[in-house]
């Protein structure tokens, strides 16, 4: 154990926002005043170019910036005419927002395990759980991890269903060297504060290579705006823009991403190296270099790990406690049990994960670890 006490030893955050946002605070301060200066709140250069290089960044043609990743999801289901009638298979380890987006399209999503040793959707769970209603398969990035891409594709593509990712968590995540979002029909991502690649709030795109489906999803999400121009409304929409503030920050932040993003692959090694032997991270899919948006392992008393490592000063998160098929609003969208999921949901945890998360940080986690007597499950 280390010799610094208990009492005297800093916390470790779970996230520590105030020390990303530090690094970049010139440019953010600079893309900030740009904006207000120019009094352009609502699309204008700053969007257009956020939206340009994002899309390069994930291996897209097109990029389109809306409110938040639930929305992407959406908007992309009723743009590619996904809705009632349809079914749409869904890992349920995942966070809500991925079913609810299902259901707000109309559709009906169908829930499925996971693979038990990366907790991603199982690309065999997916042929099984097709039938003559499945329109569409969600790939979820947990974790800053990817399921086996070349699989799911493989599946949906036999069957003649369409994929979309929720890339949600995988900025700059890549498989077998493609980049989170370059796969399937459109990408969702998510730039919520605590993401990778985070806003000062709530914003999200949807990426793709197809125009056309840009187009639609870009309409669908300024209310049904045509190109024809602004007082020319040709589909049901909605307002969920993505705003030129939020676009200037993101951009700012693009730029360290890559950099971000190594930092927390180089912390996700030392903690292999520092951990309990008894304790083991929940593993990466083999193929995949990880964003590790967080850093999850497995542990018997979890409940109990957590309090006593909140007094050693550990802050920690569960990612998710609750199976989506637990939860009361979906609870009729799983036809068979799920028991992989339900087990781990009593066992993750969560431990600090940052860019700026230092060694002796991590050493603090370990050494907590071990004073509190964490164990990995039995099986």
């Amino acid at each position: 154990m280390s010799t610094v006490s208990q009492a005297t030893r800093p916390r470790v955050p779970l996230l520590d926002l105030n020390a990303t946002s530090a690094e970049i605070r010139e440019e953010l301060d600079a893309a900030w005043s740009d904006v207000v200066g120019s009094s352009a709140f609502v699309g204008g250069p700053p969007l257009a170019a956020f939206e340009d290089r994002w899309a390069a960044y994930c291996g897209r043609r097109h990029a389109v910036g809306v409110a938040n990743g639930t929305d992407g999801l959406e908007l992309a289901l009723r743009a590619l005419g996904i809705g009632h009638g349809d079914e749409v298979i869904v890992p349920t380890n995942t966070f809500v927002a991925t079913v609810e987006a299902v259901v707000f399209a109309g559709a009906t999503p169908r829930l499925i395990d996971v693979d038990p040793r990366s907790l991603v959707i199982d690309p065999s769970a997916i042929d099984d759980a097709i039938t003559p209603r499945t329109a569409a398969v969600v790939a979820v990035h947990l974790h800053g991890n990817m399921p086996d891409m070349d699989a799911v594709t493989r599946v949906a593509d036999a069957r003649g269903i369409a994929v979309l990712e929720d890339a949600a968590q995988a900025h700059g995540a890549t498989w077998r060297g493609r980049p989170a979002g370059s796969f399937g029909v459109a990408s969702c991502f998510s730039f919520y504060p605590g993401k990778n690649l985070g806003a000062f709030g709530d914003a999200g795109a949807v990426v793709t290579d197809d125009e056309e489906l840009a187009a639609t999803i870009r309409s669908l999400a300024n209310h049904g705006r045509a190109a024809a121009g602004p007082n020319v409304h040709e589909r049901l929409g909605r307002n969920s823009r993505l705003d030129t503030l939020q676009a200037a920050v993101l951009s700012a932040k693009l730029r360290r991403l890559d950099a971000w993003n190594e930092r927390r692959r180089r912390a996700a090694d030392i903690y292999r190296s520092q951990l309990p032997p008894s304790v083991a991270p929940v593993e990466i899919t083999e193929g995949v270099d990880p964003a590790y948006h967080q850093f999850v392992i497995r542990v018997q008393e979890r409940d109990r790990i957590r309090a006593e490592l909140a007094i050693h000063g550990v802050d920690t998160g569960i990612h998710y406690p609750v199976p989506c098929h637990a939860h009361e609003p979906f609870r009729g969208f799983a036809t068979s049990p799920l028991p992989i999921a339900e087990s781990a949901a009593a066992e993750i945890l969560s431990l600090p994960m940052f860019p700026q998360l230092t060694v002796d940080q991590i050493g603090s986690v370990c050494e907590s670890l071990a004073a509190v007597g964490a164990d990995g499950p039995a099986t």
